[in-house]
C-alpha cells in the first residue's frame, strides 16, 4: 500500500487499579512503531479508584503503515468479520471503529475483542459514509 487513505489512527486503552500499568502500556505498544510517544492521563473512577488512560494518535504515513501491518495479523476469519461489518463500524463522520483484545495484545497477538479502541479517520472525497466504507474496505482488503 503506497498511500494510506487515512488522516490518522487513534488508539486508546484504560488501565484500571487492578491492572499493571507497564503491562497495559506494553499491550498498546504492540500495535505501534517502536519508541512511539504515548499520552498518559490519570483520572479517578466513580468510587475514587485510579484509572489511567493511555492513548496515541498516529498521523505519519509510515507510522500508520506499522499499525496497519499489525492489524493485518488479525486472523483471517476476523478480517472477514470486519469486512462484513463495515457499514456498522464506519460512522457518518468517516471514522472506522474497532476494538482489540488487550490481553492478547500484551502477548503480542492481534485479535478483535475488548480493551483497546482503534479509531481511524478515513479519507473520503466526498466526505460521505459510503465513500468512507469503500476506502476502509480497500484498506482492510490490502492487509
Amino acid at each position: 500500500m503506497s498511500s494510506v487513505p487515512l488522516h490518522y489512527i487513534d488508539l486508546r486503552t484504560f488501565c484500571y487499579a487492578t491492572e499493571d500499568e507497564k503491562r497495559v502500556e506494553d499491550a498498546l505498544r504492540t500495535l505501534l512503531p517502536e519508541e512511539f510517544e504515548l499520552q498518559r492521563l490519570e483520572n479517578e473512577g466513580h468510587h475514587g479508584d485510579r484509572i489511567l488512560v493511555f492513548s496515541a494518535r498516529v498521523e505519519n504515513a509510515d507510522a500508520m503503515r506499522v499499525v496497519l501491518d499489525r492489524l493485518g495479523e488479525l486472523p483471517s476469519e476476523q478480517r472477514q468479520q470486519l469486512l462484513g461489518e463495515l457499514d456498522e463500524r464506519v460512522t457518518d463522520n468517516t471514522e472506522l471503529f474497532l476494538t482489540l483484545d488487550k490481553q492478547a495484545a500484551f502477548g503480542g497477538d492481534v485479535r478483535l475483542g475488548d480493551g483497546i479502541t482503534v479509531r481511524a479517520k478515513v479519507e473520503a472525497y466526498p466526505a460521505t459514509k459510503d465513500a468512507a466504507v469503500e476506502n476502509a474496505r480497500d484498506v482492510l482488503e490490502s492487509l
